[in-house]
């Protein structure tokens, strides 16, 4: 059963790929990125304002450093941005020297350790791969990746979750929680069969998985097991990463694109790409500070 939830449009700017929305609790502000044009968004949940920035490079996730500073993860690799100015400085190159990748889905750990996915400009089969930021170093976790996606992570922090959309599989890997680096492989959570592919995802307080199902209009809610318990409607076609958002963590963000839609497919799906507000009932948990080092 498809639940219809009250649902708002936080921004009308269309998203020619929106991804990697994320929520600093403490100052009530939600930010995503526009992958394709590089732009990030910046939305005032209180007031509803939103800003948009001119990154000058695709990128598709930020991580918290502290109040002062993000880490941007972009096509070339990990900058250090201001909050202040908007300044961005490179930290780390990733990938730079192949022009055929950018990055994709990522998040934080509850230690601080960062899971990037990288992935072809085109969706060039096997690609990408899925690294992680320890303590200042990029390692390769998982290489051979299309299309990376769903990576989240257990309350406990001791399994982490991806996907590779070209694959219809969520994995699961089990985790050290102190260092959120896998110790053990990935093991099959369910394979995804019907309409719409595994896009990105996050975990709640009770460890349920929320992922947006691209292509289909909506979120699907799983259990740590891998059994579906609840879809919810988005309204547009493409619905590509949730987040919790909201001072009590219980609203959910959605983010869309009209990637690869032609005049006829946009007329027929008019809200593609807007970034919407689901009144989810969700118990969800705020996203923790990246490390650095």
């Amino acid at each position: 059963m498809m639940e219809q939830v009250p649902t708002s449009v936080l921004s009308d700017d269309p998203c020619h790929l929106g991804e990697g929305p994320t929520y600093d609790v403490t100052t009530d502000t939600a930010w995503w990125f526009d992958i394709r044009e590089g732009r990030l968004f910046e939305a005032q949940l209180g007031s509803g304002s939103v800003r948009v920035h001119a990154l000058g490079r695709m990128a598709s996730a930020l991580g918290r450093i502290d109040a002062e500073r993000q880490l941007i993860v972009a096509e070339d690799g990990l900058y250090i941005r201001k909050l202040a100015d908007g300044a961005m400085t490179l930290f780390l190159p990733l990938e730079a020297d192949n022009p055929v990748t950018r990055s994709n889905d990522c998040r934080v750990h509850q230690s601080g350790t960062f899971w990037i996915g990288t992935m072809g400009k085109k969706a060039e089969p096997k690609a990408g791969a899925i690294y992680a930021l320890h303590r200042g170093k990029i390692a390769t976790l998982f290489p051979g990746i299309s299309i990376p996606n769903s990576i989240c992570f257990s309350p406990d922090g001791g399994t982490g979750y991806f996907t590779d959309t070209a694959r219809a599989v969520l994995y699961a890997v089990p985790l050290n929680p102190a260092t959120g680096l896998p110790r053990g492989e990935p093991e099959v959570l369910l394979r995804h069969t019907g309409f719409g592919g595994l896009d990105g995802s996050v975990c709640d307080a009770d460890g349920k998985i929320w992922n947006a199902c691209w292509g289909a209009s909506r979120v699907d809610v799983y259990s740590p097991q891998g059994e579906r318990l609840r879809s919810l409607s988005v309204p547009a076609k493409q619905a590509s990463c949730p987040a919790f958002v909201g001072p009590d963590l219980s609203r959910l963000l959605v983010t869309s694109a009209w990637q690869d839609m032609d005049a006829a497919a946009r007329a027929a799906d008019p809200q593609a790409g807007c970034t919407f507000l689901l009144e989810a009932s969700a118990r969800g948990r705020a996203e923790p500070d990246v490390k650095l080092a």
